[in-house]
């Protein structure tokens, strides 16, 4: 088979999605399916519903556009603000949107009245990661204004957290965003669908904490698909950690030195190089490259070692000297290499179709 290549054992990534819905509906906490780090990928997105995730979310149009036209049946969410630009596809093509600006609200009323539509939306809240967000003070006379917009219906409140500040839910935060939630219905006579916590971040505050207060959704990808929580960046348990598998080829394997030799200018990068050592080793090139995915973020199933790479080339040393021309090499990914591969167009999509029972079978047998 060709490489490079991702293989998607989609019988993980449905194992996954049933243990965490099945987790966090335990206690009254549904979950979105988040299919941005697979770029809107239809197969995968069809796991994901099939494995009851009836939501699906994603912050990029283009994705969302890619699952429907695939005929994937489900909700979907735009989770990044709109833009202005798109404002009038974002009302077409989404069932609900993530917002916190008045003026791009006023301009979804637009064009929610042109088409006879009602368009849900979600006020993010800021809570301390400084990335989207309504300041906690302002929320309820944002609510004000945007009850009055017509072609619009408020059907939550959310927060995001550890994407850009790294800063982690906790109960205190859980708890704001709940108290905010209750004043708001109290306040205008609302019922909010969702209370949306976060995302896969939230797994350390869910299982540790007795009280949930008012928190009913959270936004989940990188659970579903790495099978860890994104605090401490372990693993949850009796998850799949490698529903997804890198997999590039051996191009070239000759003993070189360490050290370039030459007059030693930029790379093609425009970083210097810096060569410490100057023994021989036996080197392996691979067929991926820094235009595919970060290097760094690959954790290899063999014994090798990193030394770079260029657009096109990733340059390893090969400690047990057993690689050959052709051979194939394997890696798991984090997130974002993960997000990486899945946007290049040179790693080639490979699915596995192994049922979900064979995976439950092989974890308790």
């Amino acid at each position: 088979m060709e490489t490079p290549r991702i293989e998607i054992d989609l019988g993980k990534i449905s194992y996954n999605a049933n243990k965490l819905k099945g987790l966090y509906g335990s206690r009254g906490i549904s979950i979105m399916g988040v299919t941005k780090v697979v770029c809107g990928d239809p197969k995968v997105a069809e796991t994901l519903v099939r494995s009851g995730l009836n939501i699906l979310a994603d912050s990029r149009l283009s994705n969302i556009k890619r699952m429907q036209d695939a005929g994937i049946r489900a909700r979907f969410v735009l989770l990044r603000s709109p833009a202005l630009s798109q404002v009038e596809s974002v009302v077409k093509h989404v069932d609900i949107s993530l917002n916190s600006e008045l003026v791009v609200i006023e301009e979804l009323s637009k064009y929610a009245l042109q088409n006879n539509i009602r368009h849900k939306i979600i006020l993010m809240v800021e809570l301390g990661d400084l990335r989207e967000g309504i300041i906690p003070e302002v929320l309820l006379d944002t609510v004000k204004k945007v009850k009055k917009m017509k072609g619009i219906v408020i059907a939550g409140i959310g927060t995001n957290l550890t994407c850009y500040g790294g800063v982690a839910p906790d109960s205190e935060k859980m708890r704001t965003l709940s108290a905010l939630a209750r004043d708001i219905e109290d306040i205008f006579n609302l019922e909010l669908e969702f209370i949306s916590g976060g995302n896969s971040a939230n797994y350390l505050w869910f299982v540790s904490s007795e009280n949930l207060e008012r928190i009913n959704n959270l936004r989940i990808g990188e659970s579903i698909f790495l099978g860890c929580e994104t605090v401490e960046g372990k693993p949850i348990p009796l998850l799949f950690t490698d529903a997804f598998i890198l997999v590039a080829e051996v191009i070239e394997v000759k003993d070189k030195p360490l050290k370039s030799y030459g007059t030693i200018n930029q790379d093609a990068f425009g970083n210097t190089p810096e060569f410490a050592d100057t023994k021989t080793m036996r080197r392996a090139i691979l067929n991926i490259g820094l235009q595919d995915v970060i290097l760094s973020d690959l954790k290899p199933s063999i014994n090798i070692g990193a030394l770079g790479g260029s657009s096109d080339h990733m340059i390893v040393e090969d400690f047990d000297q057993v690689l050959k021309v052709g051979d194939e090499v394997m890696f798991t990914l984090n997130y974002e290499a993960l997000l990486r591969v899945m946007t290049s167009s040179s790693v080639i999509k490979n699915y596995n179709q192994v049922k979900e029972k064979q995976y439950i079978q092989s974890f308790y047998h």
